[in-house]
């Protein structure tokens, strides 16, 4: 996993040492790979008084078809850009195309942050 925070190195190469630890509003998180399957949902605390829903699983999406959102079942990811390996696993992220019950559709929002899957069909 990647290190939170910045570099330890400047830009010509020389060593930057830290003028403090990590801050609690730095943390990091693994990231939450949703995946196709029976809906199940994380929420954990995020800054302020808010709180995040994570989606580690779901099987419907918010398809907008001709400016009308029908609730459809997503039924395979067919491409994710963000990473091929995720095709295979069957997971969703943003910009992942999906097979639905209403036809192919591109994944419009971040399921791991907002904990649903909206979606726009895609013309083929």
């Amino acid at each position: 996993m990647k290190d939170q925070g910045r570099s330890t190195r400047k830009r010509t190469g020389g060593r930057l040492r830290p003028s403090r630890k990590k801050k609690k509003y730095e943390l990091g998180r693994e990231p939450t790979e949703t995946t196709v399957g029976e809906t199940r949902l994380r929420t954990t605390d995020a800054r302020g008084n808010t709180q995040k829903v994570r989606a580690l699983s779901t099987d419907v999406a918010n398809v907008a078809i001709d400016g009308e959102t029908i609730e459809a079942t997503i039924e395979d990811v067919v491409e994710n850009a963000a990473n091929p390996n995720y095709v295979r696993r069957n997971i969703v992220t943003k910009g992942a195309v999906i097979e639905t019950s209403e036809g192919t559709a591109r994944v419009t929002s971040r399921p791991g942050q907002t904990g649903n899957v909206n979606a726009v069909l895609v013309d083929e």
